[in-house]
């Protein structure tokens, strides 16, 4: 077995086989992204004490120093991260690691050696981390996981408003029912994804640098005077979060659970679309675009397999299942705090790569949808009996007794009415002439209500 990791060496398929597309993940959950954002929150930091007047032992650095500091931190390459490995091989520590990492690049850096005694000043780890990770997550949340479910909700409301006017059976509990058009059915997933997608956009996420356990102990020892937790807010606030007041050690992880909760409803809303279009799929609503040189069946040549919405829904219950197990464990920490949050944290990327995954295979799957009109038309003449429903409304309307049962009578379970028996049954009807003539025009493709309207009116 080759030693170097590969597609084809790669235990996890996210690393392996579908590398290509969980890729742009990388740049915020790989461990060179995290090494790379604690560098940046440990310069700001930096930056943070040798700008404050107050703190007066600290060398004050000029401005080109730090734009040589913010260099380093948005240069900070895979060589670098590999040095901080080789530290932490020694110090068995990835945090301090990056620590002494900087002292080292930063000594020889005249102006700013001066500041090196002053690197993670009373930090704790955590203080670190949890702002290297609210950070990974919001770029990752903003940058890869919504331009990629706006892409999903744009070429469903492409397909409402072209589907808009498009009649469908529908089918509860699996039955034939009131009509609607296929373009309102995707309708009613855009209007639920956009919900989702905006409270996710809206999320914020949480950081602080408080110290130990929170209360800015060692601060306080040193400079007693000093507003640190106007400092720390302003620190926090300046990298795009909120500032906690309230912590033990570590941040709580309430804003990471929730952004996951989000995410979780998300993908929920998207394994029910991605199960419908399989279904439709199967009764022959929609036919797949087939593409050259594709195989569907290892021996069956004819088929064409829904393989992308099948593919979405595994990993859109993966991605659950881990996102899951994140939102429940993070917000859980014994006393002022235990590691188990350490070794959980790693695997956001697991499970937002599964869902990045499936949001491609969604997409794909949607690009080879093309509608079965032949299809779609047939299953409503056959079912003339969901006039029912709009015939005994009316009945009921001008004050017939008994309506829906005379309905039901002629239409549960009788295996299908046809056009010719409900007109003989609405011709015998003691109702006005106008409203007759208004059931005898109703077809099974005309009965769907504002279904168009609704459908057409998604982006509105």
């Amino acid at each position: 077995m080759p030693e170097e990791l590969s597609a084809l060496t790669a235990i996890s398929p996210i690393d392996g086989r579908y590398h290509s597309k969980t890729k742009p993940l990388a740049e915020f959950f790989s461990e060179y992204a995290l090494i790379k954002h604690r560098v940046l929150v440990e310069v700001e930091w930096l930056k943070s004490l040798s700008l404050a007047d107050e703190l007066e032992e600290i060398h004050k650095i000029s401005g080109s120093s730090i734009e040589e500091l913010d260099a380093l931190a948005a240069n900070f390459s895979e060589k670098d991260a590999e040095a901080v490995k080789t530290i932490e091989s020694t110090t068995n520590h990835d945090v301090k690691a990056v620590e002494y990492w900087l002292r080292e690049i930063l000594k020889t850096k005249k102006d700013i050696a001066l500041t090196t005694p002053f690197i993670h000043f009373a930090c704790t780890s955590e203080d670190i981390n949890n702002l290297s990770y609210a950070l990974m997550l919001k770029g990752a949340r903003d940058e890869v996981i919504m331009p990629k479910l706006t892409s999903i909700t744009s070429t469903l409301s492409e397909l409402a408003i072209k589907y808009s006017e498009i009649p469908m059976l529908s089918r509860t509990h699996g039955q034939p029912a009131s009509p609607t058009t296929l373009g309102k059915e995707l309708a009613n997933v855009v209007f639920r994804l956009n919900r989702q997608k905006d409270s996710l956009s809206s999320l914020g996420l949480q950081g602080k640098i408080n110290g130990a356990v929170g209360n800015f102990n060692a601060h306080l020892i040193a400079y007693p005077n000093y507003d640190w937790e106007s400092h720390s807010n302003v620190l926090v606030k300046s990298l795009g979060l909120e500032p906690i007041p309230y912590t033990t050690q570590i941040e709580p992880h309430d804003g990471i659970a929730e952004v996951f909760d989000c995410i979780m409803r998300i993908n929920t809303i998207l394994i029910d679309l991605n199960r419908d279009l399989w279904s439709y799929i199967s009764i022959g609503y929609f036919k797949q675009k087939t593409k050259e040189g594709e195989v569907g069946s290892s021996t069956m040549p004819h088929k064409v397999n829904p393989i992308d919405f099948e593919n979405a829904e595994g990993n859109l219950g993966l991605a659950n299942s881990v996102l899951g197990h994140l939102s429940r464990k993070l917000p859980v920490s014994r006393w002022q705090r235990d590691l188990t949050d350490s070794t959980v944290l790693r695997n956001m990327g697991v499970g937002l790569g599964y869902g990045l995954l499936a949001y491609e295979s969604c997409i794909k799957g949607l690009s080879k949808l093309d509608i079965n009109l032949d299809k779609l038309n047939t299953d409503l003449e056959q079912c003339w009996d969901v006039l029912a429903e709009p015939v005994q409304t009316v009945m009921k309307k001008h004050g017939i007794e008994n309506a829906y049962e005379d309905l039901k009578k002629i239409t549960r379970g009788q295996g299908g009415i046809t056009k010719a028996d409900l007109h003989v049954f609405i011709k015998n009807l003691g109702i006005p002439e106008d409203a007759k003539n208004a059931l005898l025009d109703l077809t099974p493709q005309s009965y769907t209500g504002i279904a168009r309207k609704l459908a057409q009116n998604i982006n509105k």
